[in-house]
């Protein structure tokens, strides 16, 4: 038996808790294509999916390393 996980939306705030990268931090990595796209819901509604926020992350964790 397998259990999949689903998918959730998570809000700016959230993704700020999970990274520590402040807004304005975030949309310009966005801008410059070195953070997950935000998926817009409507208008002013935009959210990410966490499992682009968790693989963000763990490459981040991966590629940046201090290496002795």
């Amino acid at each position: 038996m397998t259990t999949e996980k689903k998918e959730r939306f998570i809000a700016i705030d959230e993704v700020q808790d999970r990274t520590g990268l402040s807004r304005s931090v975030i949309y310009d990595r966005m801008k410059n294509n070195n953070f997950p796209r935000s998926v817009r819901l409507g208008n002013k509604t935009a959210r990410w999916l966490e499992s682009e926020i968790d693989s963000w992350i763990d490459q981040q964790a991966t590629n940046n390393r201090i290496k002795f």
